[in-house]
């Protein structure tokens, strides 16, 4: 029979559950120290995608039983000429041709829709970390990408958490942080502060190290802001914020975000975290995220790592987070495809 490959709807449930055990198998085959793959958040992902995106799902069967999943993200709002893809084979179906299958099906979409390059993201071993399959690099490089960007993904054990010296940091941060305002919530945005964090978000892409990677600035504002958190609560995520707010403007100019899934209260991504930049110097960044940190560990008492991600060229942050405990676990390579 071979491979064949039919579009995923997402009311088609026997489809999506084939797709959610194909890649429930891969993250536990390819990075076991993250959580389960969460049900909630995938069935989410298809029924209900991010603001600003058209996204493509696509199903490969090899002789007939489901093999690998494709998804790509085609942003509508900005980067019109880019998309991001995501491709996953069950580690029993791979170098069976599955893979590349699926990779020019979604050559053929993007090209029809308009698209000149392609994203995607391969996870490899750090020098004296944990094992990673190498079959992903190989894969993007004999398809024709580059590498455009590599990330460090750290760890923060918090059951080995050096509070005392965290609180020191803490209050060296208040100290320069005179005149500045934390402010904290959970889950949805204050409106009196949603349009700023819209500004924060929005140069994410301008502010952190992008490498190669060609992606403009994304065009954000306040409901893309809102559309986005209800995408965020249908994938059942809890979010936890801390601010800082400029007392003499009023303004809320520094912004740090951890979440946690649906599938394990043991585990949090520390997100977002950016400083205006007229208003950097002043140890926002530090102060917002030990705040967050100490915010999160508060309300969630099962917590017991937290995972980010920093572009390996990006020393601030990195620092910041060494003072705080965390140790690098692995790689992330952005690889990039002119089509």
């Amino acid at each position: 029979m071979g491979i064949s490959i039919t579009p995923v709807e997402p009311d088609d449930q026997t489809a999506v559950d084939a797709a959610y055990q194909i890649g429930a198998a891969a993250n536990d085959a390819d990075v076991p120290d993250l959580p389960p793959y969460c049900r909630r958040r995938f069935e989410a992902l298809v029924r209900h995608p991010m603001p600003g995106l058209v996204v493509h799902w696509a199903l490969a069967r090899l002789d007939g039983v489901p093999a690998g999943w494709l998804r790509l993200d085609l942003p509508q709002l900005d980067n019109t000429d880019n998309a991001a893809a995501e491709l996953v084979v069950h580690p029993a179906y791979r170098r069976q041709g599955v893979g590349r299958a699926l990779h020019e099906h979604g050559v053929r979409l993007l090209r029809d829709a308009g698209r000149k390059r392609v994203v995607g993201e391969v996870v490899s071993a750090l020098p004296g970390g944990p094992a990673r399959d190498s079959a992903g690099s190989a894969f993007a490089a004999a398809a024709g990408a580059r590498p455009a960007l590599t990330e460090v993904r750290r760890r923060l054990d918090t059951t080995a958490l050096d509070r005392a010296a965290v609180d020191t940091l803490l209050a060296g941060a208040r100290s320069a942080a005179a005149g500045y305002r934390p402010v904290r919530w959970r889950q949805g945005t204050p409106e009196e502060y949603v349009h700023d964090v819209a500004y924060l978000e929005g140069r994410m892409m301008t502010d952190t190290p992008l490498g190669d990677l060609q992606w403009e600035q994304e065009r954000v504002d306040a409901d893309r802001i809102r559309g986005t958190e209800r995408a965020l609560d249908l994938r059942g995520s809890r979010r936890y914020h801390v601010g800082a707010v400029d007392e003499a403007s009023g303004r809320l100019v520094a912004w740090s975000m951890l979440s946690l899934g649906a599938s394990a209260d043991w585990h949090a991504w520390q997100q977002s975290t950016i400083v205006d930049p007229a208003h950097r110097g002043r140890r926002l960044g530090l102060l917002t995220k030990i705040e967050n940190l100490r915010h999160v560990l508060a309300h969630e008492p099962a917590l017991r790592v937290i995972d980010t991600f920093n572009a390996a060229e990006n020393g601030h942050m990195i620092r910041i987070n060494e003072q705080l405990g965390f140790r690098p676990v692995d790689e992330l390579t952005e690889w990039q495809l002119t089509l």
